[in-house]
């Protein structure tokens, strides 16, 4: 038996570089990261073992760095290169990416941009698309 699991990582608020205009470059912005990650619990609802069990500090980590150190022009490019640490992990078998840059448009709280992957194998290769 097969027990599938979602993990959501909901409304990481991280302080980054993102834009094409000057004041964008020049100053960091807030966006908002949620993601979906789908594995598979089996082994650690089983053994009730950190070890069989998905890390999802480890992905949490490695984004907040991936976006904090770094400068990204466009969303689409920041969005695909978190869906690229979710989907890092061989036990991911679905993984759904969304970030917020808030204050983007005058009169809206943000402007986001979605992006998914997903692999049919256990290990295998992904490939993008929801």
């Amino acid at each position: 038996m097969q027990i599938p699991a979602i993990i959501r990582i909901k409304n990481l608020r991280l302080r980054t570089y993102i834009g094409i205009k000057e004041e964008e470059i020049n100053n960091r912005q807030d966006v908002i990261i949620n993601a979906v990650i789908h594995c598979q619990a089996q082994a650690a609802v089983e053994s009730n073992i950190i070890e069989d069990a998905l890390n999802y500090r480890t992905i949490c980590k490695a984004i907040i760095k991936r976006v904090e150190d770094q400068r990204f022009a466009l969303l689409e490019r920041m969005t695909y290169e978190i869906l690229e640490l979710v989907m890092a992990h061989p036990d991911v078998l679905k993984g759904e990416v969304e970030v917020d840059k808030v204050g983007a448009l005058r009169y809206s709280d943000s402007v986001s941009m979605a992006l998914g992957g997903a692999r049919t194998e256990r290990g295998g290769p992904w490939e993008a698309g929801f």
